[in-house]
C-alpha cells in the first residue's frame, strides 16, 4: 500500500508539463499572508520589522511527501518612506522535485476613515525548479520516456490588494501572474528532449475578523479560498487568544481544510516582539489510512523602530 501511494505521488510530480496546485498549504497561513498577497506587506505594522519562519513536515511517514520551509522578512518604515517592503522566500520538496520562489514585495498604504488602510502590492522575483530523479528499471535498458533530471529557473509575479480596519480584513491576490515556462533540453542515450514545468497562476481570497473580549479574551477567525481554476480549497481558521500578565499571551485553535485535513493549533508569546506555534494536521484524504498526519512549526519575532529623536540645542546661542 505504501509503495503504491509512493509511486502514485511520483508519477504525480513528474509529469513534464504540470498545471495542477503547485503553491504552499500551511495550517499557519494567518502569518503567511505576505507571501501571497504582496498587498499585506507592511500593513497592520508600525515602523517595525518582523521575521517569521514556518516549516511544515507534511504527511508524515509517506515516503516523497512534501516538506515545505518559509522564511518572510517585512517592514513598515512608514517614518522613512511611504510603504511595506518584504522578502519572501519558500522552499518545497516534494518526490525528485524541488521549487524555490524568492520575492520582493513592496505595498503601498491608502488611508480610508479613521482606521482602516488599503494596501496595493507587487512581489516580482525568480521561481526555480529543479528534479533529479532515481529511477529503478525492470531491466538495464533506460526507458527515454521517463523525465530526466533538469534545473531552470524564471521571472517570477504576484498581486494583491489588502484592506485592514479595526478589527478586521480582507484580500484578495494572484500569484504566479506571468505563467512561466522553465524548461531545459536534457540529452538521453544521444537524443535530446525538453523537459517543462509550467507554473499556474493562482487566486486567493482572504478574509478575517477578531472579536475581542469574548469569553476572557480574543477569537480571532480568519478563512483563505486558493483556486488555480482547476481545483479549489478552503481553509477556516479559529483560535482563541487569552492574555496572561505582562505581554504574554497563549491561544488553541482549530483550522478544517476541505477534502484535506482538520488541524490543532497550539502558541505561545513570551513577550510581545516573540511568538511560537505549533499545529498537528489529522490527514482525512485517501493518505489517511498510512500517513501520520502533518506537523508545523512557526516562529515569528519583530523588532519595533524607535522613532528618530528630537534634536536638542546644546548652546544658549542655538536656543
Amino acid at each position: 500500500m505504501l509503495k503504491k501511494n509512493y509511486l502514485a505521488l511520483l508519477l504525480l510530480v513528474a509529469s513534464t508539463n504540470l498545471f495542477s496546485q503547485q503553491d504552499k498549504l500551511l495550517t499557519h497561513f494567518i502569518y503567511d499572508k505576505m507571501s501571497i498577497n504582496p498587498g499585506k506587506t507592511g500593513v497592520d505594522m508600525y515602523n517595525s520589522i518582523c521575521a517569521t519562519s514556518v516549516y511544515r513536515n507534511q504527511w508524515d511517514k509517506v515516503n516523497g511527501a512534501p516538506n515545505s520551509a518559509v522564511l518572510n522578512v517585512e517592514a513598515n518604515l512608514s517614518k522613512f518612506f511611504p510603504g511595506g517592503v518584504g522578502l519572501a522566500f519558500y522552499h518545497d520538496a516534494i518526490g525528485f522535485a524541488r521549487q524555490n520562489n524568492l520575492l520582493l514585495n513592496y505595498s503601498y498604504p491608502i488611508s480610508i476613515g479613521n482606521n482602516g488602510t488599503l494596501g496595493i502590492g507587487v512581489g516580482v522575483g525568480i521561481i526555480n525548479y529543479g528534479m533529479n530523479p532515481e529511477w529503478v528499471p525492470p531491466t538495464q535498458n533506460p526507458d527515454n520516456s521517463l523525465p530526466a533530471g533538469f534545473a531552470a529557473t524564471n521571472l517570477d509575479a504576484n498581486f494583491g490588494v489588502y484592506y485592514s480596519g479595526k478589527d478586521f480584513n480582507v484580500g484578495f491576490s494572484s500569484t504566479h501572474l506571468n505563467e512561466s515556462l522553465l524548461n531545459q533540453n536534457v540529452t538521453i542515450n544521444g537524443a535530446s528532449f525538453a523537459q517543462n514545468y509550467q507554473t499556474a497562476r493562482h487566486y486567493y481570497l482572504m478574509g478575517g475578523k477578531t472579536f475581542k473580549k469574548t469569553l476572557g479574551g480574543d477569537i480571532d477567525a480568519q478563512v483563505l479560498l486558493r483556486t488555480d481554476l482547476v481545483k479549489f480549497s478552503a481553509d477556516i481558521n479559529g483560535r482563541y487568544i487569552y492574555s496572561l500578565k505582562g505581554d504574554k499571551q497563549v491561544y488553541g485553535g482549530l483550522t478544517y481544510r476541505t477534502s484535506d485535513a482538520i488541524a490543532v493549533m497550539l502558541g505561545y508569546t513570551p513577550i510581545s516582539q516573540l511568538t511560537i506555534g505549533y499545529s498537528y494536521d489529522l490527514t482525512l484524504n485517501k493518505l489517511s489510512s498510512i500517513s501520520r498526519g502533518s506537523h508545523e512549526m512557526v516562529i515569528k519575532y519583530c523588532m519595533f523602530l524607535k522613532d528618530k529623536p528630537v534634536p536638542s540645542a546644546r548652546h544658549p546661542r542655538w536656543l
